[in-house]
């Protein structure tokens, strides 16, 4: 069965409103996203994330970003805090792995199943500051790995992962939020350094684009670039569930139906649509129409990926990164 090719968020706050829970149920997306002012404590997110799932009528996805740091929707005194991955990337494979399958543990709890994350950008310099410290750190291989280890925490824990930001954030040093980054470096160079950490991890269940350009590649934002999807597909061997980075991003151009339009045009799976109320979704959602035979697949796809969560004693786990990540216990 086809669904909405989108992943909304425009929820307006801790619970749904009928008229909240009737346009999802017509615009039946196939996922959901949550955001800060969504999240009051544990009891209250279940109830929401349950609500979600009764409005659309099944086991939707509904992910977070949750990577730690700045980028951390659910906080204390409820859940714990954690410092920004790339704080913690010296404490090594273990810790991270420990890391991502405690936040795991602590989304499964709340009823979400997915965490956007690993961040695989490959940190330099000059990255802008909203991405640096959300890097795993600057060597590709080094990215990697740390991005694995989260990956497969994250997994252990029954959430998906959905790697970002496809083909590489990196590079840029303007906020994708307020402005379009542009990135003149060589195609050569790209593929070296940016695109490595995706190509290493490109069997994961999801992914999200960048809204950036590429001007060795490209005219257009990758995002709603038939070019450099492909060359997500094609050369980074990527062939999971791809969806946008968010459409209301100042990046990207024009309006955001017409967003949405080019990015299934370009090739994207999902339109990822953050923060706007349901006026503002509607187009979005009537523009990105109904998922094609393909977008089904690598969704089913990754849904096979969603096991229960492994048996593991997550007090011990805890002592364990509290010893490797000593500062964890102050937080």
């Amino acid at each position: 069965m086809s669904h909405g090719a989108t992943i909304l968020g425009g929820i307006a706050g801790t619970s749904l409103t009928p008229t909240e829970r009737d346009f999802f149920r017509a615009a039946d997306p196939w996922g959901f996203i949550l955001f800060g002012r969504n999240v009051e404590s544990p009891d209250q997110l279940r109830r929401l994330t349950g609500e979600l799932r009764d409005a659309v009528g099944r086991d939707a996805v509904i992910t977070i970003d949750q990577e730690g740091g700045r980028v951390q929707r659910m906080r204390a005194p409820h859940w714990r805090e954690w410092c920004p991955p790339l704080d913690q990337a010296d404490a090594g494979v273990r810790a991270m792995w420990l890391r991502y399958r405690l936040i795991g543990a602590e989304l499964r709890a709340a009823g979400i199943d997915s965490d956007c994350a690993p961040t695989l950008d490959v940190a330099q310099d000059d990255t802008h500051p909203f991405l640096r410290n959300r890097c795993f750190g600057t060597d590709p291989a080094r990215v990697a790995e740390l991005g694995r280890a989260c990956a497969d925490g994250l997994l252990a824990a029954g959430v998906l992962p959905v790697m970002k930001h496809m083909p590489g954030h990196g590079r840029a040093i303007a906020d994708s939020h307020k402005d379009l980054p542009v990135v003149a470096a060589a195609e050569a160079d790209l593929a070296r350094l940016d695109f490595a950490p995706f190509r290493a991890l490109a069997d994961l269940p999801m992914g999200m684009t960048a809204h950036i350009r590429f001007t060795a590649l490209d005219d257009a934002p990758a995002t709603a670039s038939r070019r450099m999807i492909g060359l997500i597909r094609q050369q980074i061997g990527f062939d999971g569930l791809l969806m946008t980075d968010d459409i209301t991003m100042n990046a990207l151009s024009g309006s955001e139906a017409d967003r949405a339009t080019a990015s299934i045009r370009a090739g994207c799976d999902l339109v990822l649509h953050c923060n706007r109320d349901i006026a503002g979704m509607e187009p979005v959602v009537a523009a990105a129409g109904r998922m094609g035979h393909e977008a089904m697949r690598r969704a089913d796809a990754a849904l096979a990926m969603r096991q229960a969560p492994q048996d593991d004693d997550l007090k011990a786990l805890w002592d364990e990164y509290s010893r490797l990540v000593p500062t964890a216990a102050d937080a």
